[in-house]
């Protein structure tokens, strides 16, 4: 004879209540976990989100701006910058840095290629470059251009920096960035010449400007390949 296994209304009840139970607990488990990726998420973006470097004109001096021949210029320029890395937990590896001075839109100095070197939380170093130029071609304005800020008593010329760093996180190391630097130099130019070199120490900000290579972000480390020192 067969028999028949009928389930009551309180059983499938007590069964519909467990399954409903179990579906929260995954949801709650589920909603978790999704939150702390976020936050984990938040707190990397918060911390790899750093502050651009800061860049100042401490010193210059213009030792030779002659030309020579048919609009040739010989230039011999001495500068002095101040770097900060204002961030508290992202240190910055300078990889290249190549600076240059210019006038009236017209580079007036050859690229001087400053040592890759590593900056540390909040630290700030002084760089010394001597930028030179030998019969380097420029407008035929340029002797009318210096003529006139002598006669205005003050030259003024902009100092630019081009180059590549990487944020540094703990042992975390992003890929490339560009960043560019300009600053500009005002000094006392008056009519008779003098003795010096032409010199300017009011140690003015520069604006700054970094931008991704987003193909390079998620680099691999390479500091040893690059002989960096901490």
């Amino acid at each position: 004879m067969s028999q028949f296994h009928v389930k009551s209304p309180k059983h499938c009840a007590k069964q519909g209540l467990s399954i409903d139970k179990f579906y929260r607990k995954l949801f709650l488990y589920f909603s978790t976990f999704l939150l702390s990726i976020l936050s984990l998420i938040f707190l990397i973006w918060l911390i790899l989100h750093p502050t651009k470097p800061e860049f100042s004109l401490q010193e210059a001096d213009v030792y030779q701006l002659n030309l020579s021949g048919s609009h040739l210029l010989n230039s011999s320029i001495q500068i002095t910058l101040l770097s900060k890395n204002p961030n508290k937990n992202v240190g910055v590896y300078y990889d290249e840095l190549q600076v240059y001075a210019s006038y009236k839109g017209q580079q007036i100095t050859i690229d001087t290629t400053i040592p890759p070197f590593y900056q540390g939380h909040e630290e700030s170093n002084l760089l010394t470059a001597a930028l030179v130029g030998t019969g380097i071609p420029v407008a035929p304005s340029f002797d009318y251009e210096v003529g006139r800020d002598q006669t205005a008593g003050k030259l003024v010329f902009s100092l630019k920096a081009n180059g590549r760093l990487r944020w540094k996180v703990g042992t975390w190391v992003s890929g490339r960035f560009r960043f560019n630097v300009n600053c500009v130099a005002i000094m006392p130019f008056g009519p008779s010449i003098p003795s010096g070199p032409l010199s300017s120490k009011q140690g003015t900000q520069c604006s700054t400007t970094v931008k991704s290579q987003a193909h390079n972000f998620w680099g691999p480390n390479k500091l040893m390949e690059l002989g960096y020192k901490q």
